[in-house]
């Protein structure tokens, strides 16, 4: 089976600046600073298979959503190697960004706020130069699965969370990526959204064979979609997910 996703080693550190407390303190900050050495991620490794749907869990703090980021290409590790279907994501190489996807909970549509979800979704259409066929097809598989088509006329920023994740996968999705970064996909929505939702991205991976990294603090994420969850740390091991979910709980018990 042909590994998607190769991480060795992958480290982020980065300055904060730090000052003690008063106005004294602030002043003097503005002419010297002092910093301190953040060790957001330190040596992580792992490897995905194509067409595995993996969970990447850990406590609040561990830094998934920075290691995310780096796969996808947004950050620059400070050391480290990392090969995306055979690119090094902060390359940013259209090739690669055509086959990624990275869908944030917290901000699943990008793009200005004043656009219609269609507009939006002719803008994606655009970008990633997706011929007009296979644009009308998928949005009819995305409409179908999501039940979204009242919300194609509304503007995003008229769109409730849940909506806007909604939208936000169809957005992602329109170009087919092969690989798909997802941060807290369920964040906000209704119980029967989630469960729309979770059927959605299943049957999404399944029919195209991508490959799927996901971080949620719901576990009940990430028992309906992944086969196997990793836990973040400085050499993760692959494990089942009931396992993976009692170490996770070994390690809060023990912070």
């Amino acid at each position: 089976m042909d590994q998607t996703i190769n991480v060795r080693d992958l480290t982020m550190n980065y300055r904060a600046p730090v000052r003690a407390e008063g106005l004294a303190s602030a002043m003097g900050s503005v002419f010297r600073r002092t910093y301190r050495e953040i060790h957001a991620v330190r040596e992580v490794s792992f490897d995905l298979h194509a067409g595995e749907m993996v969970g990447f869990i850990g406590p609040n703090g561990a830094d998934k959503t920075t290691t995310l980021k780096m796969l996808s290409g947004i950050l620059h590790p400070t050391d480290g190697e990392v090969r995306v279907l055979g690119h090094r994501p902060w390359r940013r190489e259209p090739a690669f960004l055509r086959q990624i996807a990275m869908i944030r909970g917290s901000q699943p549509i990008g793009g200005p706020a004043e656009l219609t979800v269609m507009d939006s979704l002719r803008l994606q259409q655009l970008i990633y130069e997706v011929p007009e066929d296979a644009f009308r097809h998928t949005l009819k598989d995305l409409s179908s699965m999501l039940e979204w088509g009242p919300l194609l006329d509304r503007q995003v920023r008229a769109l409730s969370l849940g909506a806007r994740m909604r939208c936000g996968l169809a957005l992602s999705l329109i170009y087919r990526p092969r690989v798909l970064f997802l941060d807290e996909p369920t964040i906000g929505m209704d119980v029967s959204v989630v469960e729309m939702t979770r059927a959605f991205i299943t049957g999404y991976c399944r029919e195209t064979g991508a490959t799927m990294l996901l971080t949620s603090h719901y576990m009940a994420d990430v028992g309906r979609l992944c086969e196997r969850a990793t836990p973040s740390g400085a050499r993760p091991v692959p494990l089942p997910v009931a396992s993976a979910h009692s170490c996770l709980c070994s390690a809060w018990r023990s912070a």
